[in-house]
């Protein structure tokens, strides 16, 4: 039996657990979105089953590139110092971890997951120049992570990572706290769902303390708020989903049974005959729409006519307009949805991009201080004493701009006296690059100068 006394961490497991369980219904909601799996748009109550097939036709999911927009604009370049120097250690520690190609799978997780953790933690085969374990970085989901801040000083004071450990059939959790973690597993059993009475759970090894002085769980958050729990990127706009799918569904019901002119036969005796199945009495309906039918009719008053087809050029104009609703209220640039944009000018394109750019700054500020955490804990890990707090998480340009534009900005700072290292820094180029461009220029600065000058430096 776990002690539930409050703060221990059997108790903490209980808790994160139960918080871990009921939080995976709204997960799968926003993963459904995120994927296209919206809900179907309602039937009426006698409609056939097989109509849900022509349900599903009409998802049009934008919530996917909604969420995916700020993704394209977020890459890490790497982290420099206080004094705008490039971290060495932290760029090795990055590519240890493949973080180039995984940030990208952190990120999209948090925008259509509203939040994913980072996990630091020993590495079990690589080691530090003193032969510490090095860093071991690890993107984590929220299905399987949660975390709890202290409400007084805002810092995290626990954490859970839970998972079904399908090799040998049994659910594990590890409960991280600031001195250490607490291992436990569960019996084996049938099923993937974990349980979390306080009888199903049992310690697997002591108490591991480390040395790391905070929780080694960090959160990536997807703008997070003061007393309101993140959500995914498309949030304020499933509604408007909702409203599309169901237009598209309106509009592909009249494209199909009432957009192209349907015929009508007045004056015509049909014949009836009996089902001698069902016993029935059954129409006989021998005017069936061809291409190469050609109907006629034997009575003496029959007609034949065409009804008028369906304009659905109300439908078209009513999903763009829900489409645009949808990019305006999310921040996306209208571009994503070209629409009536037909050889627009770079000076547009710059001006549809104001809101998103400002979103994906908020971004780029929130993750920027969860990537700093994560480094802070990698050092302690690695066993270097630094203090990341002045450090800066180096950011690519979010901004689309012509190579020539960025060239022509560098040459006109040139001319009013900014440095070299500088100019790279604002073309894009990482801290790494920023400083072999500084070097191989005063290197060669110092190849070309006149042998006089340079025997005048070496005496001076």
């Amino acid at each position: 039996m776990l002690d539930d006394t409050p703060g221990t961490p059997d108790w903490w497991l209980l808790r994160l657990g139960r918080r871990l369980r009921d939080r995976r219904k709204e997960l799968d909601r926003w993963w459904n979105y995120y994927r296209g799996r919206h809900p179907l748009p309602s039937l009426p109550k006698n409609a056939a089953a097989a109509f849900l097939e022509f349900q599903r036709k009409s998802r049009t999911n934008f919530c996917r590139p909604v969420a995916d927009a700020p993704v394209h604009r977020l890459q890490v370049l790497g982290v420099t110092d206080g004094q705008g120097e490039p971290d060495d250690d932290a760029l090795r520690w990055w590519q240890a971890n493949k973080l180039d190609s995984r940030q990208k799978l952190l990120y999209r997780t948090v925008m259509a997951q509203a939040q994913a953790y980072v996990i630091v933690g020993p590495h079990p085969r690589r080691t530090e120049g003193d032969g510490r374990p090095a860093p071991l970085i690890t993107a984590e989901h929220p299905r399987q992570v949660i975390v709890e801040h202290d409400p007084a000083t805002g810092e995290r004071a626990a954490a859970l990572k839970a998972w079904w450990d399908d090799v040998d059939r049994i659910g594990r959790a590890t409960v991280f706290l600031p001195g250490g973690l607490q291992r436990y597993v569960t019996a084996r059993r049938g099923g993937m769902v974990l349980p979390w009475g306080a009888e199903s759970w049992e310690l697997d090894g002591e108490f591991e303390e480390h040395d790391l002085g905070a929780v080694p769980v960090v959160p990536f958050e997807c703008r997070p708020g003061l007393m309101e729990d993140p959500e995914p990127e498309f949030a304020g706009v499933l509604d408007i989903q909702d409203r599309i799918n169901l237009g598209v569904l309106n509009r592909m019901t009249a494209a199909r049974y009432s957009a192209f002119r349907q015929g009508f036969v007045t004056g015509h005796k049909f014949r009836k005959r009996v089902d001698p199945a069902t016993g029935l009495e059954t129409v006989e309906m021998p005017f069936v729409p061809s291409p190469s039918a050609l109907w006629a009719s034997e009575g003496e008053n029959v007609k034949f006519g065409q009804l008028d087809a369906t304009d659905l050029s109300g439908f078209l104009k009513e999903h763009e307009s829900d489409v645009r609703d949808m990019l305006v209220l999310s921040h996306t640039p209208a571009y994503y949805f070209a629409s009536d944009l037909v050889n627009i000018s770079a000076d547009t394109v710059n001006a549809l991009d104001v809101n998103h750019l400002a979103k994906v700054g908020e971004h780029q500020a929130a993750l920027g201080e969860a990537w700093e955490d994560v480094f802070a804990l990698a050092a302690a890990q690695a066993g270097i004493d630094r203090d990341y707090a002045q450090a800066e998480v180096r950011w690519a340009d979010p901004r689309r701009l012509n190579p020539s534009v960025i060239a022509d900005a560098a040459t006109k700072k040139h001319s009013v006296g900014y440095p070299l290292s500088i100019l790279a820094e604002d073309m894009g180029e990482s801290p790494q690059r920023v400083r072999r461009i500084a070097s191989e220029a005063a290197g060669a600065a110092l190849l070309s100068a006149p042998a006089g000058s340079a025997a005048e430096t070496g005496a001076s």
